[in-house]
């Protein structure tokens, strides 16, 4: 397998992001098997939807950048937006009981609980992530 990888800004919007998932789910689906694909297709949409409506507050004027590749070993993404960034260590818990009815965190619970790998740089404001095959690392 030669490795496949690509550079893409989007707008802030929520279509473009659906597209944008599309596209990588198709490139996923016949590296991956079924549960690791489907793993990266709902990590890479709860990131970009994070992105575009905590990072950039949907405004259109702000874009999202992303950039994937795909080799033999992983898949990896990186999201970038242009808001203000923040702190995951400050997102709460959406396990603890006192959160259980808070919407917020559970995006952030279901992108690590998917992926090998996560973490965030710049200020929060890119959020890096890797799928191993086969559950390797």
């Amino acid at each position: 397998m030669t490795d496949t990888g690509r550079q893409t800004v989007i707008q802030s919007d929520l279509d473009a992001a659906r597209l944008l998932q599309e596209e990588i789910e198709g490139v996923v689906r016949h590296a991956f098997e079924e549960p690791e694909a489907f793993a990266i297709k709902m990590a890479v949409e709860e990131a970009l939807v994070n992105a575009i409506k905590h990072g950039n507050q949907m405004d259109p004027d702000k874009i999202v950048r992303v950039v994937y590749t795909l080799n033999k070993e992983r898949f990896d993404v990186r999201i970038t937006d242009e808001g203000p960034g923040f702190n995951p260590d400050d997102v709460p818990d959406p396990t603890a009981p006192e959160n259980l009815e808070r919407p917020c965190g559970r995006g952030l619970l279901l992108i690590r609980y998917y992926m090998s790998s996560v973490s965030f740089v710049d200020d929060g404001r890119t959020i890096v992530m890797q799928k191993f095959r086969n559950g390797k690392q």
